[in-house]
């Protein structure tokens, strides 16, 4: 019995020596599904492997590296800019030329807006829901002028006088009743661009202190822009007032005449004054005195 017991040892030690070696050989991270997927010949490399086994294992909660951590951005400084809004188109107002040239007959008057870019201060201030009444002249009120008067102004001039037929407010033909004056235009002030409005009964009168006139019928109207025609240029003061004409320069004063020498006679002897006298007053005076002495003589015989 004693002998019998190796014998029976050995063989159980050869298998577990076999599995022990089956074993190391395996990959410890395959399991049995893995090794069933893969045919012989198509077994995974040695650099597969660790890849499949990380797939393989069941998800952990590995510890957060700080790679992994997300970066925390650093406060800016700078404010943020809002993102612009877009704007609302800006509502165009009333093209005054476009009526002008369609009620026909006020070329020189658009001309002279445009020149002077006045006719954008208007377009602007009718597109800010700006009220505004213009008092547009016709060609024949340009005819009438003197020749050259417009040639004669400089640009600000022209941009006054222009001004000067723009009422910064919408008037109404009914409403000119309540105006008060002098009425403020958009040129400088009322001390020298003074205008007056009057009415009677339906005719509105305009006088500038140099032009009188009236509204000869409304070209335009509306709530926020009326046009009126009138029939003369209107001048204000301020540019077409008569100037003073400068004081005349006074006279020269008047140099006296030298005293002329006594005239000489040809011997060089003066003429006695007497003499002179004697001879000026000539025989006439020599006779009376003649007549006075024998007067006297006779009275005195008379007399004795």
């Amino acid at each position: 019995m004693a002998m019998k017991l190796p014998l029976v040892s050995l063989p159980f030690l050869l298998v577990l020596f076999y599995h022990c070696t089956t074993a190391i050989a395996q990959s410890p991270a395959q399991s049995p599904a893995n090794s069933q997927t893969h045919s012989p010949a198509q077994s995974p490399t040695k650099a597969q492997a660790p890849s499949q086994a990380r797939a393989k294992t069941p998800p952990q909660a590995p510890a957060q590296t700080p790679i992994d951590q997300p970066l925390v951005q650093a406060p800016s400084l700078v404010p943020p800019v809002p993102a612009a809004s877009p704007k609302a188109p800006v509502p165009a107002g009333p093209n005054i030329t476009k009526i002008l040239e369609k009620a026909g007959g006020f070329s020189v008057f658009v001309r002279l807006l445009r020149n002077t870019q006045v006719i954008n201060q208007i377009e602007n201030q009718l597109s800010n829901s700006n009220s505004l009444t213009i008092l547009a002249p016709t060609n024949a009120a340009f005819s009438g002028l003197k020749s050259g008067t417009l040639n004669s102004l400089n640009a600000e001039q022209k941009v006054q006088l222009l001004q000067f037929h723009l009422i910064p407010n919408y008037i109404s033909i009914t409403n000119f009743q309540t105006v008060s004056n002098p009425v403020l235009t958009q040129a400088s002030d009322t001390y020298n661009y003074p205008l007056n409005i009057t009415t009677t009964g339906n005719i509105v009168n305009i006088s500038t202190g140099l032009v009188n006139t009236s509204i000869s019928g409304t070209v335009y109207s509306d709530n926020q822009l009326a046009i009126y025609k009138v029939d003369k240029v209107l001048l204000p003061l301020g540019i077409f007032a008569p100037r003073p004409k400068p004081p005349a320069p006074s006279p020269a004063p008047l140099k006296k005449p030298k005293k002329e020498e006594s005239s000489t006679s040809s011997s060089g002897d003066e003429v006695p004054p007497v003499a002179a006298l004697n001879l000026s007053g000539g025989l006439g005076f020599t006779i009376n005195v003649m007549t006075s002495i024998v007067v006297a003589a006779v009275a005195a015989v008379f007399i004795m």
